[in-house]
C-alpha cells in the first residue's frame, strides 16, 4: 500500500526536474528559434526549466535519433522536422516518425531562394541560365545534404529541366551558418525559409529571387513565387513536438496540455507574426496522419530515378558494425585455415586462440548490441576493449593507454569525420 501511494505521489509531482527539448539543428536557425520560444513558455506552464539542446550532426540524424532513443520518462521532448521522413529513406538511420508519439505540429514555412545583394542574377531565369552555362560551378546551402532545403532546390532544378546536382550542395547543419557562409562568399545561394533570413534581408545584405509557395507571403508581397516566374514548384518545411513512443500516458497528457496552452497563446502567435514564421498547429491525431502521408510522399521521391544523385551517401548507420563484423569474420577465417583455432594458448611455438576467446569476442558483440544505446559508444567500447585485453593478458598500463587513445580516435573518425550515427547513451557520447 505504501509503495502504491509513493508511486501516485511521484506521478502527481511530475515534472520535478528540468525537461530537455532536443533541437536537431544549429543555434540561431529557424528551428532553434521556434524551439527556444516554446521552451520559454513551457517553463511557465510546467514550473521547471525547459532546456534546449542543439544535438546537431549527420544531417539531422543525431538529434532525431537521440530524441527517439532517449529515456521515455517524460523529461525529453524533440523538435522533429521534415527530415524525420527523409533520413530513413536515404539509409542514414532506422529511426522514423513511428519511434515517436506526436504532441503537436507547431509551425510550417515555405522555402525561398536567397542570393547576396551584389549577385548578378535578378530573377530565376537569370539564375537558370547561369546554371545551364556552367553546371556544377555554382554552390548552394541551407541545411545538410539531402535535407528539406536541399530537396527544395533539387526539385526546382528538375522542374527547370536541369540535373538535380547541377548546383553543388554544400552540407551545413542549419540555415544560420549557411547564411553566414553566403555572406562570406563561400556559397552562391541559400535555400531556407524567409523568417530564417529576415534579419539579413531587412538589412539589405541579401535578395530573394522567389518563394516556393502557392501565393506570395502575406508580409512580403514584393517577392514573387516560383509559379509566377514559370516554374510549377512549391516546397515547405514544418516543425513539430514529439516524445519517445513509450512515455507514460499520464506524463504525455501533462506535456500535451502544456504544449497546447503555448501554441494557442497570444504570445506564441505574436512571436510567429513578428518573426515571419507560418502558423500551422495540428492536434496529435492530425499530426500523426500528416506524418504518415508525408512519409509516403518522400518515399516516392527518394526512390525515384531522378533523385538518385541527391540521395547518394557513402556511409550509413550500419557502416561501423559492418566493418567490425567483416574484420571479425576475416580473423576467424585466418584462424581456421592456419589451424590455430583449436590450439590452446600453451601450444609450443604458437600463441594460439581457443574457443573461449572466440566466445568472448561474440559476447562482446552481443554486449555492444544490447547496451551501447544506453551506455553510449565510448563507454561500451572502452569496457569491451579492456575486457578483451585483460583476457589476452595485456599489461594494465598498456591496456589503459590503448583504450584512452584508440576509443576516442575511433569515435572521432566514425562519428565526427564520417558522420556515422553512433550511440549517444546516458552521458551524451
Amino acid at each position: 500500500m505504501t509503495f502504491l501511494m509513493s508511486g501516485c505521489t511521484q506521478e502527481a509531482s511530475y515534472p520535478e526536474r528540468p525537461v530537455s527539448l532536443i533541437c536537431p539543428w544549429s543555434a540561431g536557425g529557424g528551428t532553434d528559434r521556434v524551439a527556444r520560444q516554446i521552451a520559454s513558455q513551457m517553463e511557465r506552464e510546467l514550473g521547471v526549466p525547459v532546456n534546449v539542446i542543439n544535438a546537431t550532426g549527420g544531417g539531422g540524424v543525431t538529434g532525431h535519433t537521440r530524441g527517439a532513443l532517449d529515456r521515455p520518462d517524460g523529461y525529453s521532448i524533440t523538435m522533429i522536422t521534415a527530415e524525420i521522413n527523409m533520413l530513413h529513406w536515404r539509409g542514414l538511420t532506422n529511426i522514423t516518425y513511428r519511434d515517436y508519439r506526436p504532441l503537436m505540429k507547431v509551425n510550417q514555412d515555405n522555402a525561398a531562394l536567397f542570393v547576396r545583394e551584389d549577385a548578378p542574377w535578378e530573377n530565376l531565369d537569370d539564375l537558370e541560365q547561369a546554371i545551364r552555362e556552367s553546371p556544377g560551378s555554382l554552390q548552394a546551402s541551407g541545411t545538410a545534404f539531402g535535407g528539406v532545403w536541399h530537396v527544395s532546390l533539387a526539385g526546382w532544378l528538375l522542374e527547370a529541366g536541369l540535373s538535380a546536382d547541377a548546383v553543388t550542395w554544400i552540407s551545413i547543419n542549419g540555415s544560420a551558418p549557411s547564411l553566414q557562409e553566403l555572406m562570406a562568399g563561400g556559397v552562391d545561394m541559400v535555400v531556407c525559409s524567409f523568417p530564417e533570413a529576415r534579419s539579413l534581408y531587412d538589412a539589405g545584405e541579401i535578395r530573394s529571387l522567389g518563394v516556393m509557395a502557392d501565393e506570395r507571403l502575406a508580409d512580403q508581397q514584393d517577392i514573387s513565387t516560383f509559379q509566377e516566374q514559370g516554374y510549377d514548384w512549391t516546397s515547405q518545411t514544418w516543425r513539430g513536438l514529439a516524445v519517445p513512443d513509450e512515455v507514460p500516458e499520464e506524463r504525455y497528457r501533462v506535456l500535451l496540455e502544456a504544449v497546447e496552452t503555448v501554441i494557442e497563446s497570444e504570445e506564441y502567435h505574436r512571436f510567429l507574426e513578428t518573426s515571419g514564421f507560418g502558423s500551422s498547429g495540428q492536434s496529435p491525431e492530425a499530426f500523426l496522419q500528416f506524418l504518415e502521408e508525408e512519409n509516403q510522399i518522400y518515399g516516392g521521391i527518394f526512390n525515384s530515378r531522378a533523385f538518385e544523385g541527391v540521395v547518394s551517401q557513402r556511409y550509413g548507420p550500419m557502416f561501423f558494425p559492418s566493418v567490425i563484423l567483416a574484420l571479425m569474420g576475416l580473423i576467424i577465417l585466418i584462424l581456421v585455415f592456419s589451424g590455430s583455432l583449436g590450439r590452446s594458448a600453451d601450444a609450443e611455438g604458437l600463441m594460439g586462440i581457443d574457443y573461449a576467446h572466440i566466445a568472448l569476442l561474440i559476447g562482446a558483440v552481443v554486449f555492444y548490441l544490447l547496451f551501447a544505446e544506453y551506455l553510449g559508444f565510448i563507454v561500451s567500447a572502452a569496457f569491451i576493449l579492456l575486457l578483451l585485453m585483460w583476457q589476452f593478458r595485456v599489461r594494465w598500463p598498456i591496456a589503459l593507454a590503448v583504450v584512452l587513445v584508440f576509443v576516442p580516435l575511433t569515435y572521432q573518425l566514425f562519428a565526427i569525420y564520417l558522420r556515422v550515427p553512433l550511440p549517444w547513451g546516458l552521458l551524451g557520447w
